[in-house]
């Protein structure tokens, strides 16, 4: 099993190669039990959300870490992905905008995703 800080390097870096958009990663281990870290990322559309979320389950899949539970690939607007210790959020802008996690989640720790790229 992955510790989450790799899983989240991973993660970053397959969103990145299909030129996801505004990546953050937020330390939420201390607020909640849901996940150690929300990775969140914007796409331009239905199409490269599709794109990146295939990109981020193909990864973790080859790594032996596949998503626990996906939601919203039907919409197109945007598609949670959870593997346990790290929940990623793939949004176009107005849904990233709606949702607006990073708001819901201020107080937790930006972690600095310049390493990974």
């Amino acid at each position: 099993m992955m510790q989450a800080e790799e899983m989240v390097k991973e993660i970053v870096q397959a969103l990145d190669g299909k030129k996801g958009q505004d990546i953050r990663v937020l330390k939420t281990g201390e607020l909640t039990t849901l996940a150690e870290y929300f990775v969140l990322c914007s796409a331009t559309s239905s199409t490269q959300i599709k794109a990146l979320s295939d990109a981020c389950e193909k990864r973790m899949k080859d790594l032996g870490e596949p998503p626990h539970h996906m939601e919203g690939h039907r919409g197109g607007t945007w598609v949670l992905m959870d593997f346990s210790a790290v929940v990623v959020h793939v949004f176009n802008e107005e849904a990233r905008q709606f949702y607006d996690l990073e708001h819901m989640w201020q107080d937790a720790e930006q972690t600095d995703v310049s390493q990974w790229l």
